[in-house]
């Protein structure tokens, strides 16, 4: 079960996930504070801990849009998020699966803040509202290398099979 940390609308930038006057730390352990700067109580509580990892961050569509810079996956991975949008832009969805940032795509679904919800490879329920929805699945090599933590990791571990 995950609880639903934040909620936004559509076309949620980089800018406003990874503000860029931050582009100088580009540490996957220092982004993390900066992880949506603008909105002082949720950046607040992402860094005094009261959101727990595991917590989920809602939104409409085109999550992530706006430019490439992967400090904005890398902040939300810092806190150990999922984010579940009506979709993504495209680069920042190559970006999460690259880093191992938890995404899931579910075009119908309706949450809020406290929600609690139960995410699954096929759906996601909302325990509180009793409503499910559909989710669309990663393609499969997608999802493994989320699974694995990221592309570096998951290159990793073929390299070590293979040497065997």
């Amino acid at each position: 079960m995950a609880r639903v940390a934040a909620c936004f609308g559509d076309d949620v930038s980089t800018d406003i996930i990874y503000p860029g006057r931050y582009m100088a730390t580009v540490l996957p352990t220092e982004t993390p504070q900066y992880a949506f700067a603008d909105d002082a109580d949720l950046n607040g509580a992402l860094r005094r801990g009261e959101i727990a990892a595991g917590s989920v961050v809602v939104a409409g569509w085109n999550f992530g849009s706006g430019s490439s810079r992967e400090q904005a996956v890398s902040a939300l991975k810092g806190h150990g998020l999922t984010v579940v949008a009506r979709s993504f832009a495209r680069i920042f969805l190559q970006n999460a699966v690259n880093l191992g940032l938890e995404t899931v795509t579910c075009p119908g679904l309706s949450a809020e803040v406290g929600d609690e919800l139960e995410i699954s490879d096929r759906s996601i329920v909302n325990l509180t509202r009793g409503e499910t929805f559909e989710v669309q699945p990663l393609p499969g090599a997608k999802r493994a290398v989320v699974e694995a933590g990221g592309l570096i990791p998951w290159v990793r571990r073929r390299l070590l099979r293979e040497s065997r």
